[in-house]
């Protein structure tokens, strides 16, 4: 892969404390950028490719990449529409109703969604009662949202666009984050939009991608350059110790390979739930260097043991694709990879937008679903792995017929 690195920019001190002391967990190399694919007449042109290396902050315990990819560089054809599946539609709508019961939205209160996509989260948490706004830079799923009748701001959410919310419209009482802290680059920037836009007494709702879970399941593919920051609620305490913000209840769920759904505010006693993450977070030394040395190790193990078994399942004549285009995990993991061109056909994605283009770095052409049954592949690397249950379940004809899926992690095996 060939790439334009002259715009990218490392920071040498941590996002949220600022300290130096930082230490490499691995390097994956130069890496394409995830959700940006490659239309049918863009082949001659070459991918650009840009630093990924994570790291630990010794400091405050916050896990982060070190190298800030411009803004423009993603472009604005964003594939990715969080209504196209239906687990998360549902997941959603629960993690609406688990807002409402820790602050009452019937009586209109002022609902802000940052990185809102196409209103998934926005639709329940209105039918609740809210008035809700979503902030949202990418113009695609803005625009579906808007369409939907649920009012959003094509923007990124910053400092300055907070400030502007907090005028045109007050203060929020409730402001949400789905997997969307982690995609912001600069956290003191976040913390001053949020004293500017969150009520006083106002309840900050946060859903990241769990650092415990990713380091118990080797979910190395979980890194990519968006994916700017990995959560522990250790660092996250530190992080919202400057706003006078706790952590007062969370729910571990089941999205992007395990996550924290964090509930935040002052005042507030702290629940059970809280304190049994703590200590989890303690036993597994998340605190610790060794940890992530550890994690590091387990990464290139993995990746080695899939790719000779993805080699011997070519050399064997069988044909192997991929399931799921799915932004950073599928890129991470074909480029950790580094399969040689024809080992994988093409992929498959649920996703209609994604269809005819091509995923970044070894151009694989995006195909529906349905062509698993209709081409009859032997394997399919399951990069989607997240969603193992639900994907093996709805290809069951194809399983019948045949068909197997090599779930790349937490180990490389055939079902």
């Amino acid at each position: 892969m060939e790439g334009l690195e002259g715009a990218v920019s490392q920071r040498a001190h941590c996002r949220s404390c600022g300290s130096s002391d930082l230490a490499t967990v691995l390097d994956f190399g130069p890496t394409p950028l995830a959700d940006r694919l490659v239309p049918s007449d863009a082949l001659d042109v070459p991918d650009p490719v840009w630093p990924l290396t994570l790291v630990f902050c010794r400091a405050c315990a916050l896990v982060q990449v070190t190298f800030d990819v411009p803004g423009e560089a993603y472009g604005d054809d964003y594939p990715y529409y969080t209504s196209t599946n239906p687990g998360l539609v549902e997941h959603f709508a629960e993690g609406a109703r688990e807002i409402d019961q820790r602050r009452a939205l019937s009586d209109g209160a002022l609902v802000v969604e940052i990185a809102s996509n196409d209103g998934v989260q926005l639709a329940p948490l209105r039918e609740l009662g809210a008035r809700v706004l979503g902030v949202d830079p990418a113009s695609g799923p803005a625009g579906e949202a808007n369409r939907k009748g649920l009012t959003t701001r094509c923007e990124f959410f910053t400092a300055e666009s907070a400030a502007r919310i907090a005028e045109e419209m007050g203060q929020a009482e409730v402001l949400v984050g789905n997997n969307a802290l982690n995609l912001l680059p600069d956290l003191e920037d976040f913390r001053v939009a949020v004293r500017a836009l969150l009520a006083p007494g106002g309840m900050l709702v946060l859903e990241v991608p769990s650092l415990l879970e990713t380091l118990e399941q080797g979910a190395f593919d979980n890194v990519f350059h968006q994916n700017a920051t990995y959560w522990s609620l250790l660092a996250m305490r530190a992080m919202l110790a400057p706003l006078g913000l706790e952590v007062f209840d969370l729910q571990r769920i089941p999205t992007f390979g395990g996550s924290l759904r964090l509930f935040c505010g002052a005042g507030r006693p702290v629940t059970s739930a809280v304190h049994e993450q703590a200590a989890a977070e303690e036993r597994a030394g998340l605190g610790d260097e060794q940890a992530y040395s550890a994690f590091g190790a387990r990464a290139r193990e993995v990746r080695d043991r899939l790719r000779q078994q993805l080699l011997e399942l070519r050399a064997a004549g069988r044909r192997c694709v991929a399931y799921g285009a799915a932004g950073g995990m599928a890129t991470t993991l074909l480029s950790f990879l580094d399969l040689p061109p024809g080992t994988l056909e093409y992929a498959v994605d649920l996703n209609p937008h994604k269809h005819g283009s091509w995923t970044p770095g070894h151009r694989l052409l995006i195909r529906p679903v349905e062509t698993l049954l209709e081409d009859r592949p032997d394997v399919a690397l399951l990069l989607a792995w997240n969603f193992a249950d639900a994907i093996l379940e709805a290809q069951g004809q194809w399983r019948a017929a045949g068909g197997r899926f090599l779930i790349p992690i937490p180990e490389p095996r055939l079902v």
